[in-house]
């Protein structure tokens, strides 16, 4: 993302007061995002000529247009209806976000062959339109014809199908249930977004996609896919799956093209780290059916990390790689949500669909209810198999809390070798004597209800702090922050434990297990 101009105007949208007429200023504001993009308020580009090809030309579009690269939109609260664009080559980004205290809707968000944007604190539904409209809520979309996408933001949206979907059926899943957010551009970064009721919940496919401490909720495809290279999906929280129809869900899933179809290609350095993924949050959830946790089934994987996991899953495949190459699964906890079939959950590398085995290829400090490895390329050591969960956890049923208990087997098994160096909650390895096995170290003190999160990689994503527009006497209004609290048990879920009170309760822990002998602490 290109840095924002020092000139950086603020304007108003309100379609409550505002009118066609206005001048986009607070005291006499535009009306609707939409109105604003069809009368061509927003100066941006597109390509000279089309189709696209390498080495194209931009070329301004509505040049001298009052909205300029660099610009921020604020919108404030009511329906604004879509935003949709195709050629929308920002020289900087351009912010459209909700004004502080705003819930601004949108029916969608439609960016194609676009790039140089920030959209915040959107609330993005197809309900909202005036007849229900069936179709993705947020896609990026690069197309052949029209040219590539990329370098957009999405953070603190709202995005569901609809409010509510407990009185759905399996065919309202299969006939109401929208995707969350599609893209196949590069350089993509979806983070602290909230997903409720969505068929697939955020499907990404272009190079370099940073999926970071969302919440997905009540989904009934596969709550994350990542097909592209150098790919991070880190803090996400995936739970409650519908099964609906014949698709096999996941909680993460992915697969390579290649010259001769699925499977004949590579994702290359994928990060899957610190993600938490629950089959079913209410044990007599409706519609329950098996969800894989993290499914990759189509190789090869090339370079992979997964690390820092939470599996809780009613199936066999809790963490699974065919045809991996390189990757590495460290210090993940994968646990079975029953003690009924299917499952329980294992951790695998094996070879590749058509018989070619893997190489290179370490499966450690993973604390699992079983571990499956097969062929060659795999070493495997320091791995625990889960026979009491009583025995490890401090919460082993519903609502989980998988932090280990004070003297479980895993506190000090593990090796430093290759170990992620904090936990899942962002706390160092090793907290004692040793690492600990699984993804969390044991400490004294358990992390509050309402920690502090780490925002990871935001300033990485080129995003803008909370700040409100500036004020015309130069002041700032104060923004909110997005987010909340997403989970059960004693961390948000998702979310890595880094700031508030929390640093200083891990630090004085951390002295105070210093102090003892390492034999004390059991």
């Amino acid at each position: 993302m290109l840095p924002q101009p020092a000139l950086a105007r603020d304007f108003y949208i309100d379609p409550v007061a505002g009118s066609p007429s206005g001048d986009g200023s607070r005291a006499a504001p535009w009306r609707t995002l939409q109105e604003v993009v069809d009368s061509g308020l927003i100066e941006t580009r597109h390509w000279s000529s089309l189709p696209y090809a390498d080495g194209a030309t931009l070329a301004p579009v509505n040049p001298g247009a009052p909205v300029q690269p660099g610009d921020t939109l604020w919108l404030l609260s009511g329906f604004h209806g879509a935003l949709d664009l195709t050629g929308a080559y920002n020289a900087a980004p351009i912010t459209v976000a909700a004004a502080p205290g705003a819930t601004p809707k949108l029916s969608h968000v439609f960016l194609r062959a676009a790039s140089g944007w920030v959209l915040r604190g959107l609330s993005v539904s197809p309900s909202y339109a005036p007849s229900d409209e069936r179709r993705t809520a947020v896609e990026f979309d690069a197309h052949g014809f029209q040219g590539p996408t990329s370098d957009i933001l999405i953070e603190d949206c709202q995005i569901f199908s609809v409010d509510d979907s407990s009185g759905w059926s399996a065919s309202d899943w299969v006939a109401l249930a929208v995707d969350g957010i599609v893209s196949d551009g590069d350089d993509i970064t979806a983070q602290r977004n909230t997903l409720t009721n969505v068929r697939f919940g955020i499907s990404m496919s272009g190079e370099r996609a940073r999926v970071l401490h969302n919440s997905i909720r009540n989904f009934s495809g596969d709550g994350m896919r990542g097909l592209g290279d150098d790919g991070l999906f880190e803090g996400n929280y995936v739970a409650n799956c519908y099964d609906v129809d014949d698709n096999h869900d996941d909680g993460f899933q992915s697969w390579s093209v290649g010259p001769d179809g699925v499977g004949s290609g590579e994702v290359r350095r994928m990060t899957l780290r610190g993600n938490m993924i629950v089959n079913r949050e209410d044990p007599t959830q409706p519609l329950a059916g098996p969800l894989q946790g993290i499914g990759c089934f189509d190789g090869y994987f090339t370079d992979w990390v997964v690390e820092n996991n939470v599996i809780l899953v009613d199936h066999w495949h809790g963490i699974t790689l065919l045809g991996a190459r390189g990757s590495r699964i460290v210090n993940n906890t994968v646990m079975d949500i029953n003690g009924d079939r299917p499952g329980p959950p294992w951790i695998k590398i094996a070879p590749h669909k058509d018989g070619t085995e893997g190489r290179g290829n370490l499966v450690r400090n993973n604390l699992a209810t079983a571990i499956a490895n097969e062929g060659r390329g795999v070493l495997e050591d320091h791995n625990l198999i889960i026979d009491d969960p009583s025995a490890f956890f401090v919460g082993p049923s519903a609502p989980w809390d998988l932090h280990l208990r004070r003297g479980a087997a895993p506190v000090d098994s593990g090796s430093a070798d290759m170990a992620p160096a904090t936990d899942r909650d962002g706390v160092p390895r090793p907290f004692g004597a040793a690492v600990d096995i699984g993804a969390y170290e044991w400490i004294d003190a358990p992390p509050p209800l309402d920690a502090g999160v780490v925002d990871a990689g935001a300033a990485d994503a080129g995003a803008s702090g909370d700040a409100g527009p500036s004020g015309e006497d130069g002041s700032v209004d104060a923004g909110g922050e997005g987010g909340g609290d997403m989970g059960c048990g004693c961390t948000t879920p998702g979310r890595p434990v880094g700031a508030g009170a929390w640093p200083l309760l891990v630090l004085a822990a951390w002295r105070a297990r210093r102090r003892r002998r390492p034999a004390d602490r059991r």
